[in-house]
């Protein structure tokens, strides 16, 4: 975890309820009957130099929000700004292809799996320069230089430039894929669960790596997991995440010691514990995650929740600052003592 202050950070990225629904379409002419909210009104900033996590389970609409945010795929509504310069924040949601093509050497992706990320067709020079030479930063010697120094930077060594991706350990094909994301000089990085296909010792590597070089290269990232031992590891702030919905969000500590939404607390039972003496009682969630096709009314998280009363199933919660710094979207999160871990 970053130890720098929040408070001393500009803000680089704010996005203002976003959404991002994806059609049902049935029949010969394809009709739409129905959407699939799988980002559904996010509010969320990054300061520079931050790593925020963001953990949930699986199809709760991480990935589709950072690639949103990158405009990987459109959002359907709301807006994304991104700070270009110290003094001018551009809504990424209103560019056109050629100022959104200028804008991405500042903004970039590293993928979940080192696999498939990377051509099998082209060798480590050809994959890492390929961003320098389409938006221009660098052409021959030049970018064969600029390689060079970005390989030495993620761990790998130079006289293998010439080999193809199939040649590498996961691990390693990984570090090239980083490589690849930091050619551009990027201000912000979108890590979407980039250990999660990696051996647990090979993880602990690589998120060393990921803040050695955000200390280097001054980067911010938003780290995706549904880990939450690695975003523990990796987040000065954590955001979680539930049914296209954000339902809460603080600085890591204070989110694992002093959970202020249900579900929070019941992701956090579920961590292992290292001290065999320390007993905490295992949250079993109860029922299935709902559809995002047909979320119930009120609070999502109502149909799987042990607190919920009336309200619940008829008001969706505010998202507020409860304490400082510290939000949730929860009717009762100021009056739940919700248990954390230390």
């Amino acid at each position: 975890m970053n130890d720098s202050g929040n408070g001393k950070r500009i803000l680089l990225l704010e996005i203002r309820s976003l959404k991002k629904y994806f059609p049902i379409e049935k029949g010969f002419f394809r009709k739409v009957v129905g959407n699939i909210k799988a980002v559904d009104g996010v509010n969320l900033s990054i300061k520079e130099g931050e790593s925020l996590g963001l953990v949930g389970e699986s199809g709760c609409g991480k990935t589709t929000l950072g690639r949103c945010i990158l405009r990987a795929i459109e959002p359907t509504e709301g807006s994304i700004f991104f700070r270009l310069t110290d003094d001018k924040m551009v809504d990424l949601t209103s560019l056109g292809k050629k100022s959104l093509r200028a804008m991405r050497r500042y903004a970039q992706m590293i993928f979940q799996d080192p696999y498939s990320s990377l051509d099998p067709r082209m060798t480590v020079l050809d994959i890492i320069g390929e961003p320098l030479f389409v938006n221009n930063i660098a052409k021959g010697k030049e970018l064969e230089d600029r390689v060079r120094e970005l390989v030495k930077a993620v761990g790998l060594n130079v006289k293998h430039l010439k080999r193809y991706p199939h040649a590498f350990s996961g691990g390693q094909r990984q570090r090239i894929g980083i490589a690849r994301a930091l050619a551009t000089g990027p201000k912000f990085i979108v890590a979407d669960e980039p250990v999660s296909a990696l051996d647990v010792s090979v993880q602990a590597e690589m998120l060393n790596l990921m803040q050695d070089l955000q200390e280097q290269f001054h980067l911010t990232y938003l780290f995706i997991s549904h880990d939450l031992s690695v975003i523990e590891h990796i987040s000065d702030r954590v955001a979680v995440m539930y049914v296209g919905k954000l339902m809460e969000m603080a600085e890591t500590e204070e989110l694992f010691l002093n959970p202020k939404n249900p579900y929070t607390e019941a992701l956090l039972s579920a961590l292992p514990k290292p001290d065999p003496d320390l007993k905490m009682e295992r949250i079993i969630l109860r029922g299935e995650t709902p559809n995002p096709a047909s979320p119930p009314s009120g609070c999502y998280f109502h149909t799987r929740c042990k607190y919920a009363k009336e309200i619940c199933r008829r008001r969706e919660p505010a998202w507020e600052e409860v304490t400082p710094e510290h939000f949730s979207a929860c009717h009762f999160a100021k009056e739940l003592q919700l248990t954390g871990v230390s």
